[in-house]
């Protein structure tokens, strides 16, 4: 890889070992006839392990770096169930890239930029585009975010959101020495499988601004964070699981948030 020009702006750190790349292509299970988005694809080395696994599926790779198009064309050459897009996945329509394709199951294997992971996230949420798994690598802390247990230190508003979607799942820890250029911290590789027993919510994204407002002053209680909101409606559903307006969100699992969501849209 001494031959390529890294870019911080880009977050480049490129995955060379080949058992982990496979690895991470494993657990997406993805099944036949299948779409699989990837972003970063950087030198290809995740997308070629997709496009033979996955014969009979897909791959749509966005890579927002042009000085890369020869090089993956040269690796993917040899793969015709795989279309490089060279923009900025964040500022895509993948709603209407993906209309282009014929498919049963979506889903989003990536090592992404980790400086914009949190973001890629919810654009695949708001895609609405039912994925059926997302697997990503990320930095290890902001992954234990991820997998965080109500009333934990990292307990916060992406992971009440991320549980009501998805059932989050830490798969394996990849140390910070098996990348080019070495990062400084270690990586590790989440997946986020599709709930089919989602509880009804009649408004997603006020769902999403409730758990945001909720979280907005970690160490203030809902009280003091929702003082926008009819506050005698978020009691009486606190009530019911045996809290009060004292509480602070961080003591709240994804249930309450989606009830206290749903009686303020019903008042």
């Amino acid at each position: 890889m001494s031959e390529f020009r890294f870019k911080k702006k880009y977050g480049q750190n490129f995955l060379q070992n080949k058992n982990i790349i496979d690895k991470i292509a494993n657990t997406a299970e993805v099944k036949p006839n299948s779409l699989i988005i990837e972003v970063g694809p950087g030198s290809g080395n995740l997308t070629v392990s997709l496009a033979s696994l996955y014969k009979n599926s897909n791959v749509l790779a966005y890579e927002v770096d042009n000085s890369l198009e020869d090089v993956l064309a040269s690796r993917l050459k040899d793969y015709d169930n795989v279309k490089i897009l060279f923009i900025d996945f964040l500022k895509a329509d993948i709603v209407s890239d993906v209309e282009e394709y014929s498919y049963e199951n979506l889903y989003f294997v990536s090592n992404v930029p980790y400086y914009i992971t949190t973001p890629i996230l919810f654009k695949l949420i708001s895609s609405n585009l039912g994925f059926e798994k997302i697997v990503m690598m990320v930095q290890k802390e902001v992954g234990d975010r991820f997998c965080s247990k109500v009333s934990s230190k990292d307990y916060g508003a992406l992971t009440v959101i991320l549980n009501y979607f998805f059932d989050v799942r830490k798969e394996f820890v990849v140390d910070r020495n098996q990348f080019y250029p070495r990062p400084n911290v270690d990586s590790v590789v989440v997946s986020f499988s599709k709930r089919d027993d989602k509880e009804d919510l009649i408004n997603r994204d006020f769902f999403i601004q409730l758990v945001h407002d909720s979280f907005q002053f970690k160490r203030k209680t809902l009280r003091n964070n929702l003082k926008k909101y009819n506050l005698s409606i978020i009691e009486n559903v606190l009530n019911k699981y045996g809290f009060d307006l004292s509480v602070r969100a961080e003591a709240l699992n994804y249930k309450i948030f989606v009830d206290m969501a749903n009686a303020l849209i019903k008042s």
